[in-house]
């Protein structure tokens, strides 16, 4: 009983007031109809409507872009589909300071009485033909404005208000967390906010959410109504699956407000000094690439670091998409000892310990059979410092696991900071989450 006073309270924090839906109607009546305009000089736009959290009454206040999609007949080249799609968007916003923002197509976005438009092109094709990953949001559109009732869409914005107040909001590659469309598709699955939260606090590994066509092979799986063979759990990082199942275990245990709003980070300073940031600049490019671009970097400057011998705890990657990308991280320790072992083989296995032993003998400081019949050799490091580690490995082995776009950034230059010195207040909070408790875990306190 108490979990559902809560749900209702929060119910009411999350619904638009009349006046915020009147000025929001307003803002797309008047973008819509200067979109329209301009789609009547091609004869190759078959059509024009609203799309995503808008068109389904799914937004919320605080961040509700209008979605305009434009319908292109699909024997359209994609190089005129982009060009007609960025000419439309560019025209119709001119007095709104437009700008081109990349998906898998570039789409023009700006800005009227804070409320972003998105002018988004996609194809007129059946189910199942899609040819852009846009094709499949007027579908999703008309399929939940008919499956979701007035009481679900509500849901929705529960829902969207938990996953946002824990910070796993948000489908872009940047946050890898879960989607609007991703919270509509659990309410149609579970049909309210609380039958979510009971079902994700004890749900399985690999548990199918809706009707799958194929196996899939995700820590869950959540199918897309309109397309079966897509699983929509594939975009989202096991981490924010693992800080959704916390969250709702949480709430289920203690059902609170405080759920629904962002939770303070406890930071643990003691540990900045054990932080190790790289800084560098990059050549501009789609948000999409270069955020992919950087996790990956992080990942295979993760790996280095290991085989380095320097235990990495945590890492991530931050970037402001125009100049600047950082990545985090965070270490055991900023120094290791002057000596490692090498295990070799088993002395049994004539030739393998043979040859262990004349590759290794002269490096080697000691040498001896080990209780666990291996021979063992003490080798000297080359490095005993991440930072001097990094840095070597930056000026001389770039081409070993780091994206090619990068590659490049890194040879005009990198910089390398240890703990928070000489680092901005806004790089310094982006570090904080490395050395705080997340905040999925508070809950159970």
């Amino acid at each position: 009983m108490y979990m559902k006073n809560i749900i209702s309270k929060a119910t009411k924090m999350v619904i638009p007031s009349v006046t915020i839906q009147k000025d929001k109607q307003e803002v797309a009546k008047l973008a819509f109809n200067l979109v329209k305009k301009e789609v009547k000089k091609f004869t190759e736009v078959t059509g024009l409507e609203f799309g995503g959290s808008y068109a389904k009454g799914t937004w919320l206040k605080e961040d509700a872009d209008i979605d305009i999609f434009i319908r292109f007949e699909n024997s359209i080249s994609d190089d005129k589909f982009e060009k007609i799609s960025r000419k439309i968007g560019f025209e119709s916003l001119k007095k709104y300071s437009p700008y081109v923002r990349y998906s898998e197509h570039p789409y023009v976005e700006a800005e009227i009485k804070n409320t972003k438009i998105n002018v988004v092109p996609f194809f007129d094709v059946k189910p199942g033909q899609w040819k852009s990953s846009a094709d499949r949001s007027p579908y999703h559109t008309s399929f939940m404005k008919k499956s979701l009732s007035e009481k679900m869409k509500n849901e929705v914005r529960v829902l969207k208000t938990f996953l946002k107040s824990n910070g796993i909001y948000g489908a872009e590659i940047a946050k890898q967390g879960f989607s609007g469309y991703v919270s509509e598709v659990l309410i149609l699955n579970y049909e309210s906010f609380e039958n979510v939260i009971k079902s994700i606090a004890k749900i399985k590994e690999n548990q199918v959410i809706g009707n799958a066509k194929k196996k899939f092979d995700t820590s869950i799986v959540i199918i897309d109504p309109i397309d079966s063979s897509r699983n929509l759990a594939a975009a989202i990082s096991d981490v924010n699956i693992g800080k959704f199942i916390l969250a709702a275990r949480g709430f289920k245990e203690k059902a609170k407000l405080d759920h629904f709003k962002k939770k303070k980070i406890s930071i643990s300073k003691k540990h900045w000094d054990n932080l190790l940031i790289v800084k560098f600049n990059f050549k501009i490019r789609s948000p999409d690439i270069i955020w992919g671009q950087i996790k990956r970097v992080t990942s295979s400057l993760s790996t280095q670091l290991e085989s380095g011998g320097f235990h990495v705890l945590r890492s991530k990657s931050h970037t402001d998409q125009q100049k600047e990308a950082y990545l985090f991280f965070l270490l055991e320790s900023m120094k290791i000892p002057t000596t490692y072992i090498k295990n070799g083989p088993e002395f049994f296995r004539e030739n393998s310990s043979k040859s262990f032993v004349s590759k290794n003998l002269r490096n080697s400081q000691l040498m001896w059979i080990g209780k666990n019949k291996k021979i063992i050799s003490l080798e000297k490091r080359k490095h005993t410092e991440a930072s001097k580690f990094l840095t070597d490995f930056l000026k001389n082995n770039l081409k070993t696991g780091i994206p090619k776009g990068i590659q490049s950034d890194l040879k005009h230059g990198f910089k390398i900071f240890v703990g928070s010195k000489n680092l901005s207040k806004s790089i310094k909070e982006e570090a904080n989450e490395l050395i705080s408790t997340d905040g999925t875990i508070l809950h159970f306190n």
